[in-house]
C-alpha cells in the first residue's frame, strides 16, 4: 500500500508541506456539502499555502458514473491540471482516480474495465497524483487501488497499481456532521470490505491482522458514532476501521458480496450502497458460515463475542448473530430492498448482472457459488 497517509484530527494541514507537482491542481468533489461545510475552502486554503491554486469539479453523482470521469478528465487535459484532490466520499475519490488515469491514457475508462463490456486493456501510463481526503468512514479508497464507475446498467470496480492515491488525509474533523444513517451505512461497508477480505480465498496473514482490527473497532464504536455524531473518538475509531479495511482490499479482496450489491445498485441508483450491503448480509453470510467455519468462529470473537461455551457446530453462526445485533444497535435492521422499488422478481436478473459483471469476485469466495445459489442467496435476502 504505498500511499503516504496522515491521520488524525488537523491531519489536512500537513498538505501544506506535502510534495506535490508544480502547478494547478483540480478538486473533485459532489453535491452542496463538501462546499457548504467549508472542506473545499479548507483543502484550497492549505493548498494555497503551498503554492498551489485550485480549480473545483463539483458535480460527482452518488454513484459515480463514466460521463463524470469523462468530464473531469478532459477538464485535465484542457486546464493542464498538475495533480488532483478527491475530496468527499468514495464516488468523488473514485471519480479522481479513474479522471487521473484518463488524463494520461488513450481512450476511455471502460476500455480499462475487466468485466462486463469493458475493454479489458492494461493502464499504460502512471495518472496524474491523486489526493484522497475521505468525508466518510466506509470506503477505504483512500488506502486501495480500485475505482468503482458505473456505465449505464453496469456498476464495475476496476483498477490495479496506477490507481493509488500519492497522498491520503484522513481527518476526522471532516466527519463530523454525517447524519447517522449514512454514517451506519458507511461504517457497514467498511466492516464488509474486513469480513469479504478475511474469508476471501485470497486473504494473507497481513491483510487478516488488518481485518480482525477492523471489524473489532466498528463493532465497539459504530453505535457510539451512529448514536452521537460528535464523539470524537467514536468517529476517530471508526475512521481507522475503514482506513484498515482498505488496506485488507490491498492485501486481500472483497469476495461476491459486493459484485451482488454493484448489481443491485446499477439497477436502482437511488439505493446507497451501504444499505444494500446491510440488506444482503444476513443471508449471505448464513449461507457461508459452515464454509468456512473457523473464520467466522474468529470474526465472532473480534466482535466481542465468547464462543469458548458453544457446541463447536453453533460458532460460525455466532459471527452471523453479533451481525445482526450490531445493526439493531445502529437503527438498520430494518432495512428492505422493496422500499426502493425492488422487486423479488429483479433477484434472478441482478444475481446474472452480478456475475456478468463482477465476475472475478466469485472465484474468491471459500465456496463456488452458482448461478442458482446466488440467487436463492439474494430471494433469502428480499424483504
Amino acid at each position: 500500500m504505498p500511499t503516504r497517509l496522515f491521520f488524525g484530527n488537523g491531519a489536512v494541514r500537513k498538505l501544506a508541506k506535502a510534495r506535490l507537482p508544480e502547478g494547478c491542481g483540480l478538486i473533485i468533489t459532489g453535491g452542496t456539502s463538501t462546499t457548504r461545510l467549508g472542506y473545499v475552502d479548507r483543502v484550497a486554503d492549505v493548498l494555497r499555502q503551498a503554492g498551489h491554486e485550485t480549480a473545483v469539479y463539483n458535480k460527482v453523482q452518488p454513484n459515480p458514473t463514466i460521463e463524470g470521469v469523462r468530464e473531469c478528465a478532459a477538464l485535465c487535459r484542457a486546464a493542464h491540471i498538475s495533480f488532483i484532490v478527491g475530496l468527499g466520499g468514495g464516488s468523488s475519490i473514485d471519480t479522481a482516480k479513474a479522471a487521473a488515469v484518463m488524463a494520461t491514457n488513450d481512450g476511455d475508462w471502460w476500455d480499462y474495465v475487466h468485466g462486463g463490456t469493458g475493454g479489458g486493456k492494461r493502464i499504460a501510463n502512471a495518472g496524474l497524483p491523486v489526493v484522497a481526503i475521505p468525508t466518510t468512514a466506509g470506503t477505504g479508497t483512500e488506502a486501495d487501488p480500485f475505482t468503482v464507475i458505473t456505465n449505464g446498467e453496469e456498476k464495475i470496480g476496476g483498477g490495479g497499481e496506477k490507481c493509488f492515491p500519492a497522498i491520503s488525509v484522513v481527518d476526522p474533523d471532516f466527519m463530523m456532521t454525517v447524519p447517522p444513517h449514512l454514517t451506519a451505512y458507511q461504517g457497514f461497508d467498511a466492516l464488509f470490505h474486513a469480513t469479504e477480505g478475511y474469508i476471501a480465498n485470497v486473504a494473507t496473514p497481513l491483510s487478516d491482522a488488518y481485518a480482525l482490527k477492523s471489524i473489532e473497532l466498528l463493532a465497539k464504536y459504530l453505535p457510539a458514532a451512529v448514536k452521537d455524531g460528535s464523539d470524537l473518538e467514536a468517529r476517530t475509531q471508526v475512521a481507522l476501521a475503514s482506513t484498515l479495511s482498505g488496506m485488507v482490499e490491498s492485501t486481500s479482496c472483497c469476495t461476491s458480496e459486493h459484485g451482488m450489491e454493484h448489481a443491485l445498485s446499477a439497477f436502482y441508483p437511488k439505493l446507497p450502497h451501504g444499505a444494500g450491503l446491510i440488506m444482503l448480509s444476513e443471508a449471505y453470510y448464513s449461507f457461508f458460515a459452515d464454509k468456512s467455519p473457523e473464520r467466522f468462529t474468529a470474526m465472532a470473537k473480534a466482535m466481542g463475542v465468547v464462543t469458548g461455551h458453544l457446541p463447536e457446530a453453533e460458532r460460525p453462526m455466532a459471527f452471523v448473530k453479533a451481525l445482526v445485533e450490531l445493526q439493531k444497535a445502529c437503527g438498520v435492521d430494518g432495512l428492505k430492498m422493496s422500499d426502493y422499488g425492488i422487486t423479488k422478481e429483479d433477484m434472478a436478473k441482478c444475481a446474472a448482472n452480478a456475475r456478468h459483471t463482477m465476475g472475478g469476485l466469485f472465484e474468491l469466495d471459500p465456496y463456488a457459488l452458482s448461478l442458482d445459489e446466488t440467487t436463492q442467496i439474494m430471494m433469502n435476502a428480499y424483504k
